[in-house]
This record gives structure tokens, sequence and C-alpha cells, in this order.
């Protein structure tokens, strides 16, 4: 549901298509809600939607998140916020542990980010996600038995309850060794700065968590707001 997701985690992967050690790098996706009581009603648009919890005209809301679609495109993704179905992203979350477990997380994650914010499909819907877990190759039958059964919904509430342990208040959010915290839609260069650091001391693991160094202005979205 946060679009600096959507930036940030575009920005990361070119960080680490540039990162000469790449191939040494684990990547894991962790489930985090901004809005957990929220469940789509008929006829909800993320303009209504923002400017009901916001307390914004609804010209204010179309001039920031048009904002935020040029930084979609700068990063090379589409935001569609005219089209865009706000959601509840609980089962999404699910089908993203389902689809890990056949080696297909991070395609899934990439799927549903399109889905939501530029094709305009409402990934509440059972229906919906099993069509886009089919997309990429995953089993239907298995697709649609994992989120009838919540079988994965003791791993997603797992996620949530380290994000607040960890004292995640915002997202997107980056954990690079346990040591490295990188929050917001960080440039490029940041990014790269901050593989280049935690791998030079890939032996020298600390497991407390240090704030690295970056923009702190940089967009993104929190509980109590999302930067659009």
């Amino acid at each position: 549901m946060c679009p600096f997701c959507y930036i940030g985690k575009h920005h990361f992967e070119k960080a680490l298509d540039s990162f000469i050690f790449k191939n040494e790098i684990k990547v894991a996706y962790k489930s985090y809600q901004l809005d957990p009581n929220y469940h789509h009603q008929d006829g909800d648009s993320t303009y209504s939607y923002l400017s009901r919890s916001k307390g914004m005209p609804m010209e204010q809301v179309k001039e920031m998140t048009g904002n935020v679609e040029q930084m979609a495109k700068n990063a090379g993704i589409n935001i569609d916020f005219a089209t865009n179905i706000p959601a509840n992203t609980f089962k999404a979350h699910e089908l993203i542990h389902f689809a890990a477990t056949q080696g297909k997380g991070a395609e899934m994650k990439e799927r549903l980010f399109q889905a939501h914010f530029s094709d305009g499909l409402n990934i509440e819907k059972d229906e919906v996600l099993v069509s886009l877990a089919e997309e990429i190759g995953l089993d239907k039958e298995q697709a649609k038995d994992a989120l009838a059964s919540d079988q994965y919904a003791y791993e997603v509430k797992q996620d949530l309850a380290e994000a607040q342990q960890i004292g995640i208040r915002g997202v997107p959010f980056f954990l690079i060794d346990r040591k490295y915290a990188v929050s917001g839609a960080q440039p490029v260069d940041v990014f790269v700065e901050v593989l280049e650091k935690s791998f030079s001391e890939w032996k020298e693991k600390n497991p407390s968590i240090i704030s690295f160094k970056s923009d702190d202005s940089a967009p993104n979205c929190t509980d109590d707001k999302c930067d659009i």
C-alpha cells in the first residue's frame, strides 16, 4: 500500500545490480501493514481514502499523489493513483510467504506491487491473488489452499511482531546484516554505500542496529502518515 516501498525497492535493486558481490546477498521480504483495520469498501478510491484519513481536500490529495507518480517514473516504474484500489494486504502477505516456499517470493512481491499500483487490481480479493500467483507459475490449487487455510498467517504475524520489537514505525525499512538500518525511499547511491560498508564488515557482525547516515527527509509511510 505504500508507494515509497515500491520506489525504494527499485532503488535498492538498482544498487544491488551494480554491487560486485550481489550474488552473495540474500534478500528477504518481511510483512508490514500500515492500516491493518482497513478493508476495501465498494466505490472507495485511493483519493477518497487519503482525503478521508488525512482530512485533506481531494484537490490537494491529487496534487500530492501526482508528485509521487513522477517520483515513480524517475525510478522506472508506473504508479497510477487514478485507478489504484486501496485494500487490506494481509492475504497478499500470506501469498508472498507461500511463494517464497516455491522460490518465487521476490517475483510474487513485484507482481503484487504492479497489480496494486499499475494495474488497478483489488489485491484484497482471493480470486485476484490466485490469478496473480498462477501468472508467475505457481500452482493455482496450492495458492487457493494457502489462502483459504491461513497456513501462512503465522509467518505474517511473526513479521509484524518482529517489526514491532525492532521499533519499526514506517516503511520502507531496510535492515542490512541486522546491523545497518536504512529507512525511506533513499537514493540509489545511499544503498550502494551501505551495501559496500556492511559487506566489508561481514566478519565483524554486531547484533545492535545502527542507523545508517542518510537523508532523513527521504519519503516513507508510517503508521500515522504517508509522506505524499
